[in-house]
C-alpha cells in the first residue's frame, strides 16, 4: 500500500509542476503585453501635444463617428496629412531660455537656429549647437510612426476608411500599434534627443 501511495504521489507531481509552469508562462506573457501597451501609451507623450489634441478633437467630427461619406474621408485625410506634417516639422523645433528667463522657440536649420517668436537671434556659436543633426530625422520618422499608431487605435478613423474590414485588416490594425510601440521604444532609447520643441514638455533649464 505504501508503494502504491508513493507511486501515486510521483505521478501527481509532474502534472502540478507542468500546470505551475504553464501558469507562469501565461503570467509572463500577459506582463509583457501589458508593458508593451504601456510603452505605446507613454510614447504618445513624445508627440506634440497640440497636434494630438487637434486630432482627438477633430477626428470624431470629420470622420462623422465612423459613418463616412466621400467628403468625410477627404476631410479626414486632410487632417491626417496636416497632423503628420506637424509631427515631422515640430521634431526639428527647439526652445531655450533668454537672459530674462523667458522661453523662446525656434526651428533648427542646417546652419544654426531660426528663432520664430522673438526678433532677437542667437549668437552664431550658440546657434550652431542647435543645428539639424541625423538624430533629428530619426526622431521625426519615429514621431510620424507613433502618430500613425495613435490613428490606428482611433475607431472612428478606422471605421471611416474600413467600414467592413476583413480579418486580415483587423489583425493588422490590432498588431501594428503594438509593433510600432516596441520598435519606437528601442529607437528612442538608442537615439536620445535633448530637444524641447514646440508642443513638447520643457525642461527646467
Amino acid at each position: 500500500m505504501a508503494d502504491l501511495e508513493a507511486q501515486g504521489e510521483n505521478q501527481k507531481q509532474p502534472l502540478l509542476s507542468i500546470a505551475a509552469l504553464s501558469q507562469n508562462q501565461k503570467s509572463q506573457a500577459h506582463k509583457a503585453i501589458s508593458q508593451t501597451f504601456q510603452s505605446t501609451a507613454h510614447l504618445a507623450n513624445l508627440l506634440p501635444t497640440g497636434t494630438v489634441l487637434a486630432f482627438q478633437l477633430l477626428s470624431p467630427i470629420l470622420a462623422n463617428q465612423g459613418q463616412c461619406t466621400s467628403a468625410n474621408r477627404f476631410m479626414t485625410t486632410c487632417l491626417l496629412c496636416m497632423c503628420v506634417l506637424s509631427c515631422f516639422i515640430l521634431s526639428f523645433s527647439d526652445s531655450f531660455r533668454d537672459s530674462a528667463g523667458n522661453v523662446q522657440h525656434g526651428l533648427a536649420t542646417f546652419n544654426g537656429f531660426w528663432v520664430v517668436d522673438s526678433p532677437e537671434s542667437l549668437p552664431d556659436d550658440t546657434a550652431r549647437k542647435y543645428r539639424i543633426r541625423f538624430v533629428d530625422f530619426v526622431h521625426a520618422l519615429m514621431s510620424v510612426m507613433v502618430f500613425m499608431a495613435v490613428v490606428l487605435v482611433d475607431q472612428n478613423v478606422v471605421a471611416c476608411f474600413y467600414p467592413t474590414p476583413s480579418e486580415d485588416v483587423k489583425q493588422i490594425v490590432t498588431a501594428l500599434p503594438v509593433a510600432i510601440g516596441a520598435i519606437c521604444s528601442v529607437m528612442f532609447l538608442a537615439f536620445p534627443t535633448t530637444r524641447h520643441g514646440i508642443g513638447f514638455p520643457l525642461s527646467a533649464q
